[in-house]
């Protein structure tokens, strides 16, 4: 997570131009997100850098209630979510739905109260019904935050200025404060299910939530806004390339096939901000087509999952996604070793 500047807390309303709007959009900045209007009534929440947030929501307002998409990382952050929602508008969040089960966009139902509609695919209720806590994607997170820690602490004691140490306490404080917001989660699956697409019709909204097929996990939905023809994408699509260690990387540029069936002018991915440049959905379809295939080679070659992240050549996609160097991330490559020796699901 980078440290980014904190940000006044006092309601600010920018201007922009969303590169595929064809009017300009607010950017409403509250204590905790930015919440760019990319429709009436419909905003794209980021955070600001004030809270650990790490992933993107969706807030969708109809006539009576608004409708949320994803809930941050822990409890902590989607009450900021909460409280960014109200700046917008009074009207009660009475839905919920996952756009897969990870733990930076599903650990912050519990804030959200019991009475709540909480939609999510079969898989990724079954994911979140079953042990969330000990998914090796959440414990591998909990590693990395407790190594950042660390790594803070002892940069501080070696701090050779005033100035530097401020920098690098202020770093500590907020990494330290995600690690404690970690301990009050307490994962809350869908209450209702769906398998292949379902469509929310009331007040006003027409809120399609399809599953194209498995990607990122088993269970990654699309929200698609037909009225405004956005598409709110989760991990399954990026401006880049995704985390692959849940992934399916075989069938994933297939699953992007289907969505690109839908009419969108917008994405909205999951971490990362908003485009219209629809090239990039070619770039990691090609970019997953060949590390499949790079990676079933050096499989049949006889080569180890460790071997093969080393010796993967996927160099060729350079120019569009920025691989310059040899190999291949090792989670992604021991995903398709386990999925294609029958270890994984």
């Amino acid at each position: 997570m980078r440290g980014l500047k904190l940000l006044s807390k006092y309601l600010l309303v920018l201007w922009l131009t969303l590169p595929s709007a064809a009017m300009a959009q607010r950017i409403i900045e509250t204590a905790s997100h930015n919440l760019q209007e990319v429709a009436d009534g419909v905003y794209f929440a980021v955070g600001n850098g004030s809270i650990f947030v790490m992933s993107n929501a969706l807030i969708i307002e109809r006539e009576e209630d608004v409708v949320v998409v994803d809930s941050h990382i822990t409890p902590a952050a989607s009450r900021a979510l909460i409280d960014s929602i109200g700046v917008v508008t009074d009207k009660p969040v009475t839905t919920l739905i996952n756009s897969h089960f990870h733990y930076d966009h599903a650990n912050g139902v519990s804030s959200f109260g019991p009475d709540i509609q909480i939609i999510g695919h079969e898989y990724t209720r079954a994911k979140l019904a079953g042990d969330p806590m000990n998914e090796q994607t959440f414990l591998s997170s909990l590693v990395r935050f407790d190594r950042t820690v660390a790594t803070l602490e002892e940069r501080l004691a070696n701090a050779g200025s005033a100035a530097e140490r401020a920098e690098i306490q202020g770093q500590l404080d907020f990494n330290r404060a995600h690690v404690r917001a970690t301990e009050e989660v307490d994962p809350v699956p869908p209450t209702v299910s769906m398998s292949d697409r379902m469509t929310l019709y009331r007040g006003g909204r027409e809120i399609q939530i399809h599953f194209f097929g498995r990607a990122h996990t088993g269970g990654d939905v699309g929200i698609y806004l037909p009225a405004d023809k956005i598409l709110f994408t989760g991990d399954m699509l990026l401006g880049g390339i995704s985390y692959l260690g849940d992934g399916y990387v075989g069938e994933w540029a297939q699953t992007l096939e289907n969505l690109k069936q839908l009419d969108f002018d917008l994405v909205l991915p999951g971490h990362g901000p908003a485009f219209s440049d629809f090239e990039r959905i070619d770039y990691v379809q090609a970019y997953y087509r060949d590390l499949y295939a790079e990676i079933v080679r050096l499989r049949n070659s006889g080569l180890s999952a460790e071997e093969a992240a080393v010796r993967a050549d996927l160099r060729q996609h350079a120019d569009t996604l920025g691989v310059r160097d040899l190999g291949a991330n090792a989670q992604a490559v021991q995903r398709i070793y386990a999925l294609l020796d029958g270890s994984a699901d």
